[in-house]
């Protein structure tokens, strides 16, 4: 189990709607990615912007097939999220 320094930050997440977004950047302790298409789990859109004052990192991965997860973790060095097949996906998302 990861620190969560250790954890990989979301390097961009082009998600304006989203509460967790200031700036193109993620203000969520930690997302959690999964769903059929590696959606962003921690996504919600809501008039309340909230978050931390640091970038937010890759708490749980729950797409066993990406080549990235590792015993349910994110193992990239960091990820993008923005809009694919749904409005938050994880763009560094790769089959293995």
């Amino acid at each position: 189990m990861s620190t969560v320094q250790e954890l990989p930050p979301v390097q961009e997440c082009s998600v304006g709607s989203c509460s967790y977004n200031a700036d193109a950047a993620c203000h969520a302790g930690a997302i959690t990615v999964g769903g059929e298409h590696a959606h962003c789990g921690t996504f919600v859109e809501i008039p309340l912007k909230g978050g931390l004052d640091r970038v937010g990192r890759v708490g749980a991965c729950h797409r066993q097939e990406c080549r990235h997860n590792d015993d349910l973790e994110c193992g990239a060095p960091s990820v993008r999220v923005g809009p694919a097949r749904d409005v938050a996906d994880c763009l560094t998302f790769e089959p293995r």
